[in-house]
């Protein structure tokens, strides 16, 4: 079983408390259907847990097979500098099958990205901390996604809410 190597830390996207009973960290991909199959699943699971959860979002953007993956985790980047991260996470999952160029604008300019930051996402200036997310996942045997982490180890079972509500209650 692998261990995540980079741990979880300020400069990561978080959602719950730090020092919850459990960690879960996702590596994943805004275009892959795997994790737009995960995401309302974690979000049962987030809902379900409560502080007892701190979710972790790591880019994972598989570009070779997903041509848009990139871009959408440069806006969702981009989103972060002015706190609206999980906001544009949860738009871009729900909109998987619009990630063009004009789809990314369309939701930047909808959760008030100036010119700016538009043109920094797509201008690529974000693309170095995603690579730093990218390159953690490698050193923690991500080779695909959705891949999760729950409390430093690779889970591999099923992503579905029951099961994984179940694995916690079951080690809570």
């Amino acid at each position: 079983m692998s261990e995540l190597k980079v741990p979880v830390g300020p400069n990561d996207h978080v959602q719950g408390p730090l020092g919850a009973r459990f960690v879960l960290v996702e590596y994943g991909d805004y275009e892959c259907p795997y994790c737009g199959e995960a995401y309302p699943e974690l979000k049962s699971v987030q809902e379900a847990m409560g502080d007892g959860l701190c979710f972790v979002f790591r880019n994972f953007p598989l570009a070779n097979a997903h041509p848009h993956a990139e871009r959408a985790a440069e806006f969702a980047e981009a989103a972060a500098t002015i706190d609206r991260f999980w906001e544009m996470h949860d738009l871009l999952y729900e909109n998987q099958q619009a990630l063009g160029d004009r789809d990314l604008t369309r939701y930047a300019n909808q959760l008030g990205l100036d010119n700016s930051l538009v043109e920094s996402a797509l201008n690529s200036d974000f693309a170095a901390r995603i690579r730093k997310d990218f390159t953690g996942g490698v050193r923690s045997g991500v080779n695909g996604t959705p891949c999760l982490f729950i409390n430093g180890q690779r889970y591999d079972g099923p992503r579905d809410a029951d099961s994984l509500l179940r694995l916690f209650n079951e080690n809570g």
